[in-house]
């Protein structure tokens, strides 16, 4: 019983390596599309939250020694999940995309100004964005950082799988019935009155 298992879990430690290997084969295209929408994820999160000085958006509190680095991974692993629409196969099914979305608002959340979040300021006003809503950054952006990851690993996966479609059938070679005993629905089985 523990060799099954044991083998059940190598299988899935392999499906891991598979799906993440993945990328390696990616075309020169989709590797633009990661690196473009990689640069455009930092640019949306950047200069809103300040982390780019800017005319339009400023900043109460200065950035913290984690937002480059988080936003850099955000913006990586977001890059890697746009690629993964790029010539995809069309049997993927789309279950990482909310994840994406919801991991990006997160990181945005996560390396903003916390009392410059009008949100947050209206929920928790001056005082409770630095008192609640500051502390929890980290942890938000650890979620946004899982989110992506299990989101890109569902893409990635889903690129393994074989597609199956119905139109494939080849019916040429089925075998026939022309010896099967055919059945008359209409005629009763025994010789009572049919009650139709």
């Amino acid at each position: 019983m523990n060799r099954a298992r044991g083998g059940t879990e190598l299988g899935q430690v392999g499906g891991w390596r598979r799906a993440w290997r993945g990328p390696l084969n990616w075309s020169r295209r989709r590797w633009l599309v990661a690196a473009g929408a990689a640069l455009v994820f930092t640019v949306l999160v950047a200069i809103p939250t300040d982390l780019v000085p800017n005319p339009l958006f400023g900043r109460e509190i200065a950035p913290t020694w984690w937002s480059w680095p988080a936003l850099a991974t955000s913006s990586l692993l977001g890059g890697l999940l746009v690629a993964t629409y790029v010539d995809a196969p069309s049997a993927i099914e789309d279950q990482g995309r909310r994840r994406g979305w919801v991991g990006g608002l997160l990181t945005y959340f996560a390396v903003g100004c916390p009392v410059c979040n009008k949100l947050v300021l209206l929920l928790l006003g001056s005082a409770g964005a630095l008192t609640w809503f500051e502390p929890v950054q980290p942890f938000l952006q650890l979620l946004a950082v899982v989110l992506l990851l299990w989101a890109l690993h569902v893409r990635l996966k889903g690129e393994l799988s074989c597609p199956v479609t119905t139109n494939t059938l080849n019916t040429d070679h089925a075998p026939s019935n022309d010896h099967a005993p055919s059945i008359d629905t209409e005629t009763p089985v025994s010789g009572g009155s049919s009650h139709a």
